[in-house]
């Protein structure tokens, strides 16, 4: 690298130190994996922002649906980030009990489930979101899990569904 080089991104190989100059569509893989280091190492998720600015990251190259948790301890520590179900552009299938199932795996206190809309880039939440919330709040709550939020992300921008009062 030479003091001229003012305009090429890099990053340091961890393993070697060795530096190597950024792709472009590498950009986004590389700050989520970065974000992940940090959410993982024990973060606290403490307000909605701080959530969906990570989720704004985390789906800001999804073509299509998915449908994200975010596994808490009692401190809103990060204990794990799962992504169980992806769909097509429009659409994606989630299954409550495979969220308990996992929820129990890991043994959180509490989660944040979030979901993207690729397809529109509107992250206002559709009917059958809200009934999705519901049943996933009072899946939860029989094996003493909050659910804190579900957050939709659309071309960058997000709906709490808390902040609503849908929770």
């Amino acid at each position: 690298m030479t003091t001229a080089d003012t305009t090429t991104l890099y990053t340091r190989d961890p393993a070697t130190g060795e530096f190597s100059p950024v792709i472009p569509e590498r950009l986004f893989s590389i700050a989520l994996e970065h974000l992940n280091r940090l959410v993982c190492r024990g973060d606290v998720m403490s307000s909605p922002d701080i959530v969906s600015s990570y989720l704004c990251v985390y789906f800001a190259n999804y073509t299509y649906e998915a449908f994200v948790m975010l596994y808490l301890d009692t401190q809103n520590r990060v204990i794990a980030i799962e992504e169980p179900f992806r769909g097509s552009l429009t659409s994606t299938s989630v299954h409550p009990r495979q969220i308990v199932t996992a929820a129990l795996r890991l043994n959180c206190a509490a989660a944040i489930a979030a979901h993207n809309h690729p397809s529109s880039g509107v992250p206002e939440p559709s009917s059958a979101d809200i009934q999705l919330t519901k049943v996933l709040r009072d899946a939860l709550a029989l094996v003493e899990v909050r659910l804190l939020d579900h957050i939709v992300v659309g071309a960058g921008r997000t709906v709490s569904l808390a902040q609503r009062g849908l929770i």
